[in-house]
């Protein structure tokens, strides 16, 4: 039996009938779908989901890119179980996701985009916007979406929609493939018609997987653990994706090693939690990096090992230190020439976690009492990071971040990706709850934290969202703000303006590049952007786009913004005003070193004792083999 649709009209009846399913739970995959319309895609998409509204619920955006964020934000918040399609026309509407595909990708979340192409048939070459390549005509601007998709297809037969359909379902829902999928549809076909089989429609539920350990893997796992006398776990974001922090917590209750986190690992244990030593790396707590320069055997688990987990290869500096990496993907899991124990991280703890209780193995009390008052120490420093004397004054930035600390349930999530917040918020944040820090440094990416809060809040409307957003990022993408007042979704925007670039104002003055084109100034006579400050007024511009803003000028305002903005039942902002970006920011400085190389030869002051120092750091640079 079958029934006649037309291309985009079947891909949308199918979209609405995949399901996932782990633990039992079963949910749609394919939530919904965002979409701007072209000339690409309004008479083929945009006409099938007007059709099948009913199966397939539309949201509409502002920006191509910011739609591929706000599918990002919502399967991330939905354990990459759900997730959003995106559609947009050919050209520049295809073009502007690549960078959200890339996203996506990095931070191995799923997302479906559906960019229009140009004409299978080639009726009348070129169309508009299409980019013509004399040497190959089967290429598009879509090719560019491929080396940041996990599966890519250019469908340009109706009949081949079915098995490319399936085959983007199977990597979406894979937990160790995932991330972008790119289904780019010709306009000419997407209208096309067809006599489909029903059975393509029917409901299908694709099993999200547990892979157990192997056994011989597991028993060489658990004789390293046994043998540790300074053991570090660093939990990555699998631990969260695996939704293993209860399974984290036991294994550290039961062994008392220590934890660090990651950016995407923070929250795997509460704040409070014992064995939690906070962030590690470029960004992480004294705490956990002197652990890690110590420890004899690091367990990475659900971790990447990027270059700020590792503070570029010189963190972990113990004589014969080794890794072992609980990763369910086998790439990540062979990394630092790890012992591999390929696995769910759910899995993989609670066989580890009853494997050592056997023996009842513990690490010593000496080394619990170390990190228990080198944790003590850290705490203090944050306290007086918070710590404001003065109400009736300007805030820093980390007085911004622990006004927001001390307001905030376990109910709360907060949202941020670029800028100096990052780096503030990996030493100094208090999480509460496993999904509370959300925090996308895979690709940290500028303008992410808006639509991304919408994501969120899509996938959890009961929870307080906070999208945390510099002035530098703010002006890369405020459009999702319209967004968010269509939709109607109360998400709150923490707009910190400090005028510039102050995270690589920093970094540019460490490697000799003396904060040059880093501020938001008046051009100088001389070339440099050292005039007076622009005379930007952020919170109108977010006011003219249609959400409620409260100013705060002082420590004072802030609490008190903060804690309106949060009773609030429509979008809001709160707009604070910190130091400028060519002043500190007063947190604790970075506790371990970043790879950022610096001039070989230069004839400024600045530029040559950089080199110097950098010179340093590299030389205590490891392989771990």
């Amino acid at each position: 039996m079958t029934t006649r649709l037309t291309v985009a009209q079947a891909l949308v009846r199918f979209l609405a009938a995949q399901y996932t399913e782990r633990d039992g739970v079963r949910q749609r995959l394919i939530a919904a779908t965002w979409g701007i319309f072209g000339h690409g895609n309004v008479a083929g998409l945009g006409q099938a989901l007007l059709e099948h509204l009913d199966e397939m619920p539309y949201h509409q955006g502002r920006n191509e890119q910011s739609m591929v964020h706000a599918a990002v934000g919502y399967a991330r918040q939905s354990n990459r179980l759900s997730t959003h399609a995106v559609t947009t026309s050919i050209g520049p509407g295809a073009t502007n996701l690549v960078t959200g595909a890339a996203l996506a990708t990095v931070n191995h979340l799923p997302v479906l985009l559906l960019p229009g192409d140009v004409f299978a048939a080639r009726p009348a070459d070129p169309v508009l916007q299409q980019l013509e390549v004399p040497h190959a005509a089967d290429i598009s601007v879509n090719d560019c979406l491929r080396p940041v998709s996990r599966y890519f297809d250019r469908v340009t037969r109706p009949e081949a929609l079915i098995p490319s359909a399936l085959a983007a379902m199977r990597v979406l829902a894979d937990p160790v493939e995932t991330g972008a999928v790119t289904l780019a549809l010709p306009q000419d076909v997407q209208a096309e018609a067809y006599d489909w089989p029903e059975e393509f429609f029917a409901d299908r539920t694709w099993t999200v997987r547990r892979p157990g350990a192997d056994p011989a893997a597991l028993t060489e796992a658990v004789r390293r653990i046994r043998a540790a006398r300074r053991p570090l776990v660093v939990a990555g974001g699998g631990v969260h994706h695996s939704r293993a922090e209860e399974a984290l917590a036991a294994f550290a209750a039961a062994t008392r090693i220590p934890v660090a986190s990651t950016q995407a690992g923070k929250g795997s244990l509460r704040h409070d939690h014992p064995q939690d030593v906070g962030g590690i790396g470029h960004t992480g707590t004294a705490t956990a990096n002197e652990l890690a320069r110590t420890a004899d055997l690091v367990i990475g688990v659900g971790t990447r090992w990027t270059d700020f987990t590792t503070a570029s290869g010189t963190l972990f500096a113990a004589d014969g230190v080794r890794f072992l990496n609980l990763n369910i993907t086998p790439f990540d899991s062979h990394k630092l020439a790890a012992t591999a124990l390929v696995a769910d991280a759910r899995g993989g703890l609670e066989a580890l976690t009853g494997a050592l209780l056997a023996d009842g193995h513990r690490v010593e009390d000496p080394y619990v009492a170390e990190y228990t008052e080198d944790k003590a120490r850290w705490e203090h420093r944050v306290d007086a990071c918070f710590e404001a004397d003065e109400i009736d004054v300007r805030p820093t930035q980390p007085q911004v971040i622990g006004a927001l600390d001390a307001l905030v349930d376990e109910s709360d999530v907060i949202v941020n990706a670029a800028g100096s917040l990052p780096g503030d918020l990996h030493k100094l944040w208090r999480t509460r709850s496993r999904d509370q820090y959300h925090l996308e440094y895979g690709y940290s990416c500028m303008g992410y934290e808006i639509p991304a809060a919408i994501g969120v809040k899509m996938a959890a409307p009961e929870r307080t969202v906070w999208a945390l957003v510099g002035d530098g990022t703010y002006l890369m993408m405020p459009t999702e703000i319209v967004t968010a007042v269509q939709e109607g979704l109360a998400i709150k925007v923490l707009l910190v303006q400090n005028h510039g670039y102050a995270s690589i104002g920093g970094l540019s003055e460490t490697v000799g590049a003396e904060r040059f084109g880093t501020a938001y100034r008046h051009q100088a006579p001389d070339g440099t952007y050292t005039g007076a400050p622009l005379p930007v007024d952020l919170a109108a511009n977010a006011a003219s786009l249609g959400m409620r803003v409260l100013r705060a000028r002082t420590v004072e305002d802030l609490r008190g913004a903060l804690a309106e903005a949060r009773a609030a039942d429509t979008p809001t902002c709160v707009y604070v005003e910190t130091e400028t970006a060519d002043t500190v920011s007063g947190a604790p400085p970075a506790q371990a070193w970043w790879d950022v190389p610096v001039a070989e030869t230069a004839t400024r002051p600045s530029a040559v004792k950089a080199r110097e120092e950098y010179d340093r750091h590299v030389s205590t640079r490891r392989r771990h083999l």
